[in-house]
């Protein structure tokens, strides 16, 4: 998990959310471990095949509530016009990775998001 995530989840009783997070971190892994070269398409088929209709699912539950956090973040240097998390859910398969830029620098933004909501309701529970 993301070092700032983990501090902020600490405070977090929601399990619902943090099994959202748990395979956003499995999905974010996996997109850069490809991207960079790191972690073969093929080896990354598996994994990929089992987190990614989960986080679909489960991302139905989270839209709205990740929504004003989203866009209140930057991505590829500008306001966050599109729903990161979206964009990346949308990749089909590992294969559509290589190459992909434009999901690279959204996925800045959904940590972002992930962390804004965590920072606000951890607020909450004050």
């Amino acid at each position: 998990m993301n070092p700032f995530t983990r501090y902020l989840s600490q405070w977090s009783t929601d399990d619902s959310f943090a099994a959202f997070v748990a395979d956003w971190d499995r999905l974010e892994r996996l997109v850069i471990g490809v991207y960079r070269a790191k972690l073969a398409v093929a080896a990354a088929e598996p994994e990929f095949a089992q987190v990614w209709p989960r986080l679909r699912r489960r991302y139905a539950h989270w839209a709205e509530p990740l929504r004003p956090h989203w866009q209140a973040t930057r991505a590829a240097g500008a306001p966050t016009q599109t729903d990161p998390f979206d964009l990346l859910l949308a990749i089909a398969a590992p294969e559509a990775i290589p190459g992909d830029w434009r999901a690279m620098q959204h996925l800045p933004a959904a940590r972002e998001a992930i962390n804004r909501y965590l920072l606000e309701h951890s607020a909450e529970s004050d």
